[in-house]
């Protein structure tokens, strides 16, 4: 529901990608439905980094990003925090790519292009209690 607020705040989210292009579109679309974006990331190691600053509820990952890629990331922020949800984001829907995601622990899949309604659809699929 948009502009749903959960334990008295909106829900906050980290968004990782390369591209300020991407970063701008999925926080537009994250935006006009209620979330709060806490941060941004340029590249895998900015990701882990911010998410220890800001603590968000759920992170938007791109798997493509120079230096430190989304996948490695992934496997960091999960050894921090194990109940963390990411959900990855990727023009790349190969199989592989999406199972080695789903293996470390990714808790859904976006592929670019993707509409609102993609990105709506694996946020709520989310369990926020």
């Amino acid at each position: 529901m948009p502009g749903e607020i959960v334990g008295g705040r909106m829900k906050k989210v980290l968004i990782a990608d390369d591209a300020i292009f991407m970063r701008k579109v999925l926080g537009d679309i994250l935006k006009k439905n209620g979330y709060e974006v806490v941060g941004e990331a340029s590249n895998g190691r900015e990701a882990v980094e911010k998410y220890l600053m800001v603590k968000p509820e759920f992170v938007t990952m791109d798997v493509t990003m120079p230096g430190m890629d989304g996948l490695e990331a992934l496997q960091v922020i999960k050894k921090i925090d194990k109940n963390c949800k990411v959900i990855m984001v990727s023009a790349m829907g190969q199989e592989a790519v999406i199972m080695d995601c789903i293996r470390a622990g990714a808790k859904g899949f976006i592929v670019k292009p993707f509409s609102e309604g993609d990105v709506l659809e694996q946020v709520k699929k989310l369990s926020f209690l």
